[in-house]
């Protein structure tokens, strides 16, 4: 969606390759200065619990990548998926059709694969295990730059499929957290 919107220019490009690096490792370089002893146990159930966080964000992607190839003749959940047959207008003035996905993680929130994502930044920044801020620099700048992205991408469906996106958005009220936001 960067790419999408912000085109690949300096800023993007700088950001991809210096700045998202250092943010990203930041609570890394915080435990290399400040070692922890954590016990088997609490290792094992921050691996445990990062590593379910992975498989739910490559399961949400996993669906839609299996409903788009199959053009929505598909089981999410064992159940035929709910469908909006969504049609924009290209740059160049051409129809075309999207499906939006509204059943299974797609049918918790529009965004709903953030949330693990961001829980796996928990998880690996072991910022319930230390405590200092540090170690929460990396979740916290994740989640504002992750609900910032719903946002921005709300706007951008909104403006490309309008009605379809209005009615997309009944069925799946929520931007990212299921019954919150």
């Amino acid at each position: 969606m960067d790419i999408q919107h912000d085109r690949a220019g300096y800023y993007l490009c700088w950001g991809c390759m210096v700045f998202l690096p250092c943010i990203y490792t930041s609570h890394t370089y915080y435990l290399v200065k400040h070692p922890i002893d954590l016990s088997p146990v609490t290792t094992a159930i921050l691996f445990a619990c990062g590593a379910i966080c992975i498989l739910a964000n490559y399961d949400a992607d996993r669906q839609r990548q299996q409903f788009r190839a199959c053009d929505g003749k598909c089981l999410i959940w064992g159940k035929p998926p709910k469908v909006v047959k969504a049609k924009y207008i290209t740059g160049d003035g051409r129809e075309q059709t999207s499906l939006l996905l509204a059943s299974g993680w797609w049918g918790l929130s529009r965004h709903w694969h953030y949330i693990p994502e961001i829980l796996a930044s928990v998880f690996w920044s072991q910022c319930l295990v230390t405590g200092s801020i540090m170690s929460w620099f990396y979740a916290v700048y994740l989640t504002l730059l992750l609900t910032d992205r719903a946002w921005r991408d709300d706007e951008r469906c909104r403006g490309k499929y309008g009605k379809y996106w209005t009615e997309y958005c009944a069925m799946v009220p929520y931007k990212i957290i299921p019954g919150i936001i």
